[in-house]
């Protein structure tokens, strides 16, 4: 049995490329879009056709004023959470790790950006993908400050 025949239909799933971009000095970048509240990884939607690298160094590049290189990029997987923004959506996240150490333009949609560490964050409003999957990798990726 579907899910449309209990009277319910899946939710519409939004592809995005995210990084997951630390400083080298313990802290990991949070972003918040205009007009919005939660705090979340630099990145966004892909775009019909385009690859998961391609993308995040579009949207790094939009929002954060770096230019990157695809194999400035490390591929940490795939991973699935409810949207932060957009009411009644899923969104699945090619997630990246990042190592930025020069200084960032934010622009774009980016409203605030944030070095934290990760004893820091659970004072935030965050992304149920970075709650839920971001911070864990973070930490796994990083020794505690």
């Amino acid at each position: 049995m579907s899910a449309e025949t209990c009277g319910f239909a899946p939710a519409p799933v939004i592809h995005i490329a995210a990084a997951l971009i630390d400083d080298g000095l313990g802290r990991i970048l949070l972003v918040r879009k205009a007009g919005t509240g939660c705090f979340m990884q630099a990145g966004g939607k892909m775009e019909e056709g385009e690859l998961p690298h391609d993308a995040l160094c579009r949207e790094i590049r939009e929002e954060l004023g770096i230019a990157i290189e695809p194999a400035d990029a490390e591929y940490l997987g795939c991973f699935h959470a409810v949207a932060a923004n957009e009411p009644d959506h899923l969104v699945k996240a090619e997630i990246f790790h990042l190592r930025v150490t020069g200084d960032l333009r934010p622009g774009a949609e980016i409203e605030e950006a944030r070095w934290i560490g990760l004893g820091e964050a659970p004072a935030l409003t965050l992304a149920p993908l970075t709650r839920d999957h971001v911070l864990p990798l973070a930490a796994s990726l990083m020794m505690p400050l």
